[in-house]
């Protein structure tokens, strides 16, 4: 019986978007799904939802078992052919709550603050060293595993465990899937193209750009998207919210991969306290994960008893996870937007950062496909974001509390905003509200 281990299972809805999933390919039927979180009221109702899932979709062929703790994570890991990581480190409160509340202090706004900024930041370094724990424990009792990341910061984590650990790693993320879809039905283009549409995406974790989208007669389909986007951006319709990236079309030449309120703190140009009004005009939401977060909260404790008394069944999502599992189990290659060392895949940028490049997925594995060179204003705009991530991964490695200034100092929303000294007195303060989720830094 093959095994997939779920870390992180508390995260109950990905869970079931994941499991589920895989209960509907012919070829994962029978597997053991093995689920293991810290936290036991979650777990256990991760368990029963599971179990459930398995009884309505699966006519019961799954074996589902659950490891609470450390000490049974390396029980869950052992023999596990696939490893799906969901973890988040801290949890919404107390962590995420810090990252914006001591930011907030310095007059420092942020969006969602998970994937870069000073809560990017401080997020990865809470995270690296449990991630290296596993890492450990997979070399140990599963090392031929593959390790699918979808905890965030996505560059940062999955960087990480490609050059300091010797699991066969790969980052995945939603955003891919989604983006040329999302953009042509923004611009009201969704139902007028031919299908299949034809697409190339390359770039890094949630700045991957849109280089080329074409229909399948090979009409390439920018020329139309930009005119109609230069017109939404000139009277945006009520409720819209993804100027920031129509701001990226029109400044840049290309749409990319994640959304406006991520986007709007990966860079200088849109939260500025000099310049309040940029928050309205480009309808930026401030405090936006933490809002979410007390909102989904809320909708699970208002649907888990639906979950848990087994009124539960389930479609197969477009989630990355389960058609790549498929795809090496069956060796029928599939394509998918994956997170790996560039490796020359991306010429003009580095070597060592943490890409986001078309795979060819089969019973090899994940094999990332080159791109070349993205145009020039592209690759900087993602350059500015690589240097803090690997200075923040620098700071992991070393434990030198001088990388974790030098990634917020290069940060370009925390440097655009904050003096030096304001910068180390942040850091300092979060390293001190941190303290017992990091390790000690020199």
């Amino acid at each position: 019986m093959s095994k997939l281990t779920f870390m992180g299972a508390g995260s109950t809805v990905f869970a079931k978007n994941v499991i589920g999933d895989c209960m509907l390919s012919d070829v994962m039927h029978d597997f053991e799904y093995a689920l293991y979180d810290i936290d036991a009221q979650r777990l256990e109702e991760s368990y029963i939802m599971v179990t459930t899932l398995n009884k309505n979709i699966n006519e019961g062929r799954a074996r589902i078992t659950k490891y609470l703790g450390v000490e049974n994570r390396k029980e869950a890991l052992r023999g596990a052919k696939f490893v799906v990581n969901a973890i988040q480190v801290g949890g919404y409160d107390p962590c995420t709550i810090t990252d914006f509340e001591v930011a907030k202090k310095y007059g420092l706004r942020q969006t969602i603050a998970d994937t870069l900024g000073i809560g990017g930041i401080f997020r990865a370094l809470r995270t690296i060293p449990v991630m290296d724990d596993f890492a450990k424990d997979m070399s140990e009792v599963c090392p031929d595993a593959l390790f699918l990341n979808y905890t965030n910061p996505m560059a940062m984590l999955t960087g990480y465990m490609l050059r300091y650990t010797d699991i066969n790693t790969v980052g995945l993320c939603h955003s891919v899937q989604v983006c040329s879809n999302t953009l042509l039905r923004e611009v009201g283009m969704k139902d007028e193209v031919k299908y299949p549409i034809k697409e190339k995406i390359a770039g890094i974790n949630h700045m991957a750009w849109l280089l080329e989208i074409e229909d399948a007669d090979g009409k390439d389909l920018y020329p139309e998207i930009k005119s109609k986007a230069f017109e939404i951006l000139e009277n945006p319709p009520e409720k819209f919210d993804d100027l920031v990236r129509f701001e990226y079309i029109r400044r840049l030449g290309y749409y990319c991969t994640e959304s406006s309120e991520h986007n709007a703190e990966y860079n200088n140009l849109f939260i500025k306290s000099k310049y309040p009004e940029l928050i309205e005009r480009y309808r930026i939401p401030l405090d936006e994960y933490p809002r979410r977060c007390i909102n989904q909260i809320a909708r699970w404790n208002s649907d888990k008893e639906q979950y848990l008394a087994g009124e539960i069944s389930h479609k197969r999502t477009s989630e990355y996870a389960s058609h790549i599992m498929e795809a090496m189990i069956k060796n029928v290659p599939i394509k998918i937007g994956g997170n790996i060392i560039n490796n020359g895949m991306i010429t003009n940028l580095p070597n060592e950062a943490c890409v986001e490049v078309p795979c060819l997925v089969d019973k090899l594995g994940i094999q990332p496909t080159f791109v070349g060179a993205l145009p020039p204003q592209l690759a900087a705009m993602n350059m500015t974001n690589i240097n803090v991530q690997l200075l923040t991964i620098e700071a992991a490695v070393t434990k030198k509390k001088e990388h974790i200034y030098h990634a917020a100092m290069l940060d370009p929303h925390t440097s655009s905003e904050l003096s030096i000294d304001d910068i180390v007195a942040l850091c300092d303060d979060l390293i001190e509200a941190h303290a017992g989720w990091l390790p000690e830094y020199k």
